[in-house]
């Protein structure tokens, strides 16, 4: 029986972390993990024995950690969550990039998947309708740039939307 397994943010950062540490060097340390996460290494010890009880990651005291496919499987649609939600951020609501990377970490672990694919469909909607694109972006920026958008000139770009496809 396949039983899903239930992660805490903070396991749930371990395992992108690992991640991200595996694909950068084919296996991740203890030590780096905890630079990666701003603790101190002794710390991280008893997460990566609870990860490594869970199945998630291979792991002995002193060694090398690598995920488990288990893990890998996991620690994917965690990234993929991140960098779904950071890519929204930052290019549809023009969010700061490190900003809009802080609070992907965030909102990743609330997201779950069928969430995930509507926004990957939202943003290919802007980036290949004739409709959105470029200029609708562009028209979302400038009605962002001020306190108070001006409603009279959201009227007038309509006016100019309509002639357009006439």
């Amino acid at each position: 029986m396949n039983k899903k397994i239930e992660l805490s943010e903070s396991l749930e950062d371990y395992l992108e972390i690992i991640l991200n540490l595996q694909n950068a060097h084919k296996v991740a340390r203890s030590k780096d993990i905890a630079e990666k996460m701003g603790i101190k290494r002794g710390s991280v010890t008893g997460t990566l024995k609870n990860l490594a009880q869970k199945g998630l990651i291979n792991y002995e005291s002193y060694g090398f950690i690598t995920l488990t496919p288990e893990g890998t499987k996991i620690a994917k649609e965690i990234k993929l969550r991140h960098e779904v939600i950071k890519d929204f951020l930052f290019r549809v609501l023009q969010i700061e990039d490190k900003k809009a990377d802080a609070t992907a970490c965030r909102m990743e672990h609330a997201m779950d998947r069928p969430t995930v694919n509507m926004l990957v469909k939202f943003i290919d909607f802007i980036d290949n309708c004739p409709r959105a694109g470029a200029d609708w972006m562009q028209a979302f920026n400038n009605f962002c740039s001020t306190e108070k958008p001006d409603r009279k000139k959201c009227k007038s770009c309509l006016a100019q939307c309509i002639a357009q496809f006439k």
